[in-house]
């Protein structure tokens, strides 16, 4: 009876109760945000529209353009967590080495990014709906359960996955968002956790969209033809052509991040988002191809129209205008983007295939899908989610084995040649960029896990632990049999000695966290050596 009490409170309610609510508020909030996003993107096109009949009008544009610079600039400086993409922020608060604010967050997310998609700059809205769905998750353990901050990750975790799955409508790939992204490990509770957010939030979704007239779905069902075994070098070339640029995209990123972020270190930061808007301002003028979200752009690659030489074109110009945008800290996602990216580069080698082989045109419609599937396996480095996605969003349930071919493929290369996620990349830019005149400290200690604590019941893997801390082993109390379980593969109970050890910049705010897992380390931490 008393585990059965300990399973419901510190298991069921923050899965079950807190997932629930995360999910149904998620969904809400996406699903408006879709309807703004939408309604903004839609008077963007037709500003564009209009600026190439009358370029008189770039003059008033501009000078608009230096007013929402230093506006936002001005922003960014109090509320940093308002920077950048999306997905990278969620990432970095739900392994706990990001801090915000969550009410200001969802307010600002909301409104900065539509400036952004207003503007035409090469930025989705996929990011923005995973870290307001994060906001909301928090929000929600604040609200009803202030005193059980343990449960704050977990809740954000669900709120995080809700907002992807809402984005995208491709609910198993928002909970494998969780396992192999966010938290990048397998646990029963995180799976409970997301699954819970994410039906709930998909249900909500469904009934929501077809009052505010959205759609649930990212992509049109497409229907591919079904490849055969003769047929297999073709994901195999697509593969290999998105794992390289994979490798390159990264490399892209370092050197814009270096550019605007050490070389022109002490050019304002309202000049940079200037610039930004200014060079989107000017190329959007020639083409819509090269600028927007690229989701209007991945539909039109399907019809099969451009040249190999536009294709490598839009290809080298959305990829530097992305970057451009994310490293001078816009906010807004890319996921969408990427996946513009991965659709370009598939739809040239689409078309030099074509070319070069004699198969039939149907070709063409499978390999945009495998390139998209190649681009989340490698630039973001999660090919379990990519096979998922392609089979969920993509409608390519009859070519699983070219599917996960396609993946592996691009995501050893990057392997290969030692690239890191782009979102890891970022999250730890951002970490650096935000502890930059901190001093980090080593401590090691044993701490006992108290009555009633959130810990008490869980396996070591199940607990979201601060930040870079390790539990180095557990020793049991002395009624137990077991004393010593070095690899944390046995429950923690009550009166266990943990051994653990972390680095920390805030060591208050770690305790404060360990308090909420274990109980009050005021009267049982005995910290042994700082190292």
């Amino acid at each position: 009876m008393k585990r059965f009490r300990y399973y419901l409170l510190n298991l069921l309610t923050p899965a079950f109760v807190f997932g629930s609510i995360t999910g149904v508020l998620t969904a809400f909030a996406v699903t408006l945000y879709k309807v703004a996003a939408g309604f903004v993107i839609s008077l963007s096109e037709k500003g564009y529209d209009l600026l190439r009949e009358k370029t008189l009008y770039l003059i008033p544009v501009l000078l608009a353009a230096v007013g929402v610079s230093f506006f936002l600039a001005f922003l960014y400086r109090k509320i940093p967590n308002l920077k950048g993409g999306g997905i990278p922020t969620s990432i970095g608060i739900l392994r706990g080495i990001i801090t915000f604010k969550w009410l200001r967050n969802l307010i600002g997310i909301f409104a900065l990014s539509l400036i952004t998609f207003l503007s035409g700059v090469p930025l989705g809205n996929e990011g923005p709906s995973v870290q307001m769905g994060t906001a909301i998750g928090r929000g929600t353990v604040y609200s009803f359960a202030k005193k059980n901050k343990a449960w704050d990750r977990y809740a954000m975790t669900g709120g995080a996955c809700a907002g992807f799955s809402v984005a995208t409508g491709a609910p198993i790939s928002g909970i494998m968002f969780a396992l192999e992204e966010a938290h990048q490990r397998l646990s029963p509770m995180i799976i409970i956790v997301s699954a819970t957010s994410v039906m709930f939030a998909s249900i909500t979704s469904e009934l929501l969209a077809p009052i505010f007239g959205v759609s649930v779905t990212l992509f049109p069902g497409f229907d591919p033809i079904t490849l055969t075994l003769s047929e297999i070098w073709i994901p195999l070339v697509v593969g290999i052509a998105i794992g390289l640029f994979s490798v390159a995209f990264l490399y892209y990123y370092r050197a814009t991040n270096y550019l605007f972020n050490k070389k022109l270190k002490k050019v304002p930061h309202s000049a940079k988002i200037f610039f930004v808007f200014a060079v989107t301002l000017f190329i959007g003028l020639l083409s819509p191809h090269f600028i927007s979200t690229g989701h209007d752009l991945i539909l039109s690659l399907f019809d099969g129209e451009f040249a190999v030489y536009m294709l490598l074109l839009i290809l080298l110009i959305r990829a530097t205008l992305t970057l451009s945008a994310n490293t001078n800290k816009l906010t807004g996602g890319m996921f969408v983007p990427f996946l513009s990216l991965g659709a370009v580069l598939s739809a040239a080698v689409g078309k030099i295939i074509e070319a070069l082989f004699p198969i039939s045109s149907e070709y063409y419609t499978v390999i945009l899908i495998f390139g998209i599937t190649a681009c989340i396996a490698s630039m973001m480095k999660t090919p379990i989610t990519a096979i998922v996605f392609a089979i969920e969003a993509l409608g390519c349930h009859n070519n699983i084995l070219y599917v996960i071919l396609v993946s592996a493929v691009s995501f050893v290369i990057c392997e290969m040649f030692g690239a890191k996620s782009v979102n890891d990349a970022v999250v730890e830019d951002r970490v650096e960029e935000l502890n930059e005149s901190k001093t980090s400290k080593v401590i090691d200690a044993y701490i006992t896990v108290e009555k009633g604590a959130f810990a008490i019941g869980k396996q070591i893997r199940d607990i979201f632990w601060p930040a870079n801390l390790f539990v180095l082993s557990v020793k049991h109390s002395a009624h137990h049999t077991a004393e010593v379980d070095e690899h944390g593969g046995k429950a923690i109970r009550e009166g266990d000695t943990l051994h653990v050890r972390y680095s920390t910049f805030d060591e208050d705010a770690t305790r404060e966290e360990l308090t909420a897992i274990v109980g009050s380390l005021a009267k049982n931490e005995q910290i042994v050596t700082e190292v």
